[in-house]
């Protein structure tokens, strides 16, 4: 029982969900634990309510699907939480325990009882060329500067043939054109022991000797084993993919496997020879450890040892470059769920995820939300946090109580906290559940989103978050955000994290530049396609253009927002006093107000008006539109964006209206001409109307004014100016606003007259 309840010390209950947390329950009492040890357990989750363990712990009768469940659940759930079972120390067999499990080895790749054996023929004698292949292996591991160290002396001892320390000092580019010189390897590199061989250095030495500290380049390792038949340990180093530089036989029980490593410095290069030898461990190959040093001696192709040829058995063999093969060991072991027969779950399919955001997000999903700048996104977001937190609405839409990360990465800590109250504040929300809201402030100290999200984890994964949200991800994108492949990674983070967290992701990002109005909401975001494609839910926001006449009609209601203050601030039951119809009038509010209010009073309601209307000038009308996967499509939703909140337009007056069109050339440059024309059309006016004044001023005031007088004035001929006013012309009726046209006496002669 004691080693149950250390197992619970794993098990985080607000990870769970019910039906596990239920199980937990079912296993206690089945291995003769009591509710008490439950309850206690379970109020680490914000979901806990007393007295639910002991009232379930009577019902349990441990029946599932006809089997009990047991201990092993709770094992397995504290090995997905962290618990690490002790080593067994009984050999290579043993008895499992009650709570031992069978688990797939997450590096073994290669199947035994599948494996086909690959012989090692030596070449014939007329087929053999040494010198080729000594020459190849050179190219192959070295550049032509680099030192390259060998060995063809051997000290006898008794029966046995040790290498001496040998040579160091020749280049690559050296032996090689000696052996092209000479055509022969004892030439070159003086005639080994026929039954020793030789032994080459795989690995660049500095020229001063054979040590470790003399090797220049972490380039190589050897893979070496000689306790498999040879044809087998040719299969396993082929199927393992092994990034060999160089395969030679080395005349005996074994074949040497240069293999590409690829270290920085030594510390890394004893790193990845661990790991290199641990896979060919896992997978039946039994490496000889002895050889894990970058100055080791390797098998020199193109010499005879013992009757047996050293011969080169290939080059670039399997993976090109560690990277390469390191990424395709960890994806073959990867965490995937087997496929299921749809056939064994029909009459028992799992119950959808609760909604997070209702009609629109659902727990443990994503959703980004999408807008330019000044859009309040990170408004909307506090928002959303609020009413998460709050179990209240958000833009309309209920939310799902729960506790919520908020992960800042744009704004310094005091303006963040600021925006919050300011947002509580706005929304008029009592700050009962404040307690819901974790925030995570990271601005200067951001890190990109694949280190991110294993830091984001590990911090989280005790705290029983509903929801995280993440503001803004430009801050943390890893990659070229139009690279496909390299965007899809990066949301493969967000993933990870509602997968280990069992939490929503929620997380803002930037349009593309230009208007976007044309173009649907998938398409808007900046970058590429993944990130509309990738997320659960997209919110778009778009920016309206108000009308003139909204503007007006807005700063109308503002007005009378400002009377209504003061007339509520001076005046008692001024209601009584008005119909409906004059409180919609700010001329009658203003006469009824000025009979009302004192001087004083009446300049306050001045300063009401006017911050009032400075205030509805400042709110912008934006539509969110939405792409949902799991619910039916969102209809566009109309908002105004009153500082610091976004609220519904209840009104239905933005329905109407359309987001900013990118405009082509051709049109902007027929608007740029009709504005020229218009401008045209107005300086005319004005300098007609001014020539009119002067002329009028020199007669004495009397009119009216001759056309051909107007045309002295302005220099421009009497025809001109009176095209103005002909039938066809675009500026006749602002001109006809302003002059009526009369012919004189003469019946040639025309005469101007204001007709304001």
């Amino acid at each position: 029982m004691d080693d149950i309840r250390e197992l619970l010390k794993y098990i985080n209950p607000a990870s769970l969900d019910y039906q596990e947390w239920v199980n937990v329950g079912m296993a206690l009492k089945q291995e003769g634990l009591t509710a008490a040890d439950w309850d206690q357990w379970s109020q680490a989750d914000t979901r806990y309510k007393r007295g639910e363990c002991f009232r379930k712990w009577g019902s349990f009768r441990n029946e599932n699907g006809g089997a009990p469940v047991t201990g092993g659940t709770i094992y397995e759930y504290a090995r997905r939480g962290g618990y690490v079972p002790p080593a067994h120390d009984d050999g290579p067999g043993h008895a499992l325990d009650w709570d031992s499990s069978i688990e797939k080895d997450d590096l073994r790749i290669v199947d035994s009882s599948w494996l086909e054996e690959r012989d090692v023929v030596e070449p014939a004698d007329d087929q053999w060329n040494p010198v080729q292949e000594i020459i190849t292996y050179l190219q192959t591991l070295f550049q032509s500067t680099e030192n390259v160290g060998y060995v063809t002396k051997v000290y006898e001892n008794d029966d046995r043939l040790s290498p001496q320390r040998g040579s160091w000092s020749r280049t690559a580019g050296e032996l090689i054109g000696e052996l092209r010189k000479y055509n022969d390897v004892g030439a070159v590199f003086g005639d080994p022991n026929p039954k020793a061989g030789a032994w080459i250095r795989f690995n660049p030495l500095d020229g001063n000797g054979i040590r470790n500290d003399n090797v220049t380049d972490f380039r190589f390792a050897l893979v070496e084993s000689d306790s498999l038949p040879l044809p087998r340990q040719n299969a396993i180093m082929r199927e393992l993919e092994l990034p060999i530089a160089a395969m030679v036989y080395s005349g005996g029980k074994s074949i040497h496997a240069i293999v590409k490593i690829e270290a920085g410095d030594y510390a890394e290069y004893k790193k990845r020879v661990e790991y290199l030898y641990k896979v060919c461990d896992k997978n039946g190959l039994k490496v000889d450890t002895q050889n894990k040093n970058p100055s080791r001696l390797s098998r020199m192709p193109g010499v005879v040892r013992n009757g047996h040829k050293q011969f080169l058995m290939g080059t670039n063999i399997g993976k090109s470059s560690w990277e390469e093969w390191k990424e395709w060991i960890e994806s073959v072991n990867d965490d995937l769920p087997d496929p299921e027969d749809l056939a064994d779950v029909w009459d028992n399919i799992p119950p959808l995820a609760d909604c997070l955001i209702e009609g629109v997000l659902r727990m443990g999903h994503k959703m980004l939300l999408a807008g330019p700048s000044k859009a309040g996104k990170s408004f909307a977001l506090m928002e959303l946090v609020i009413a998460i937190a709050e179990g209240a609405t958000w833009l309309g839409f209920r939310c799902h109580q729960g506790r919520v990360l908020y992960v800042n990465l744009e704004l310094d800590r005091a303006s963040c906290l600021h925006r919050f109250r300011d947002v509580y504040t706005a929304l008029g929300i009592p700050p009962k559940h404040i307690d819901n809201i974790d925030i995570w402030n990271l601005r200067g100290k951001a890190v990109p989103m694949d280190k991110l999200a294993p830091k984001l984890i590990r911090r989280s994964e005790k705290k029983g978050y509903t929801a995280i949200i993440i503001d803004p991800i430009y801050k943390v994108i890893t990659g070229d955000e139009n690279s496909a492949d390299q965007m899809a990674n990066f949301c493969n983070q967000f993933d990870k994290i509602c997968t280990e967290l069992k939490a929503a992701v929620i997380y803002c990002h930037h349009h593309s530049k230009g208007a976007q109005g044309g173009k649907k909401s998938m398409d808007r975001a900046s970058g590429s396609g993944v990130f509309a494609r990738d997320p659960d839910a997209l919110l778009d926001l778009t920016e309206l253009e108000l009308t003139d006449a909204l503007k007006k009609q807005q700063e109308i209601r503002a007005r009378i927002k400002g009377i209504v203050r003061a007339l509520n601030e001076f005046v008692p039951n001024w209601q009584n006093d008005l119909g409906q119809d004059d409180m919609l009038s700010p001329t009658a509010m203003e006469e009824y107000a000025g009979g009302k209010l004192s001087w004083d009073q009446r300049s306050r309601l001045e300063e009401y008006v006017f911050e009032a209307i400075a205030e509805i000038r400042k709110r912008t009308a934006w539509r969110i539109e939405g792409t949902l996967r799991e619910f039916a499509p969102l209809q566009p939703l109309n908002l105004w964006f009153d500082y610091p909140i976004h609220h519904q337009d209840d009104s239905g007056v933005l329905a109407d209206l359309n987001p900013e069109v990118e405009k082509s050339g051709f049109q902007k440059m027929i608007e740029q001409r009709k504005e020229l024309a218009q401008k045209n059309r107005e300086d005319a006016l004005t300098e007609i109307v001014e020539a009119y004044d002067a002329v009028l001023e020199d007669n004495g005031g009397e009119g009216p004014v001759a056309l051909s007088d107007i045309a002295d004035v302005t220099g421009k001929s009497a025809k001109t100016i009176g095209a103005w006013f002909g039938k066809g012309s675009k500026a006749r009726p602002e001109f006809k606003k302003k002059f009526k046209a009369t012919k004189g006496e003469d019946g040639k002669t025309y005469l101007l007259k204001r007709g304001d």
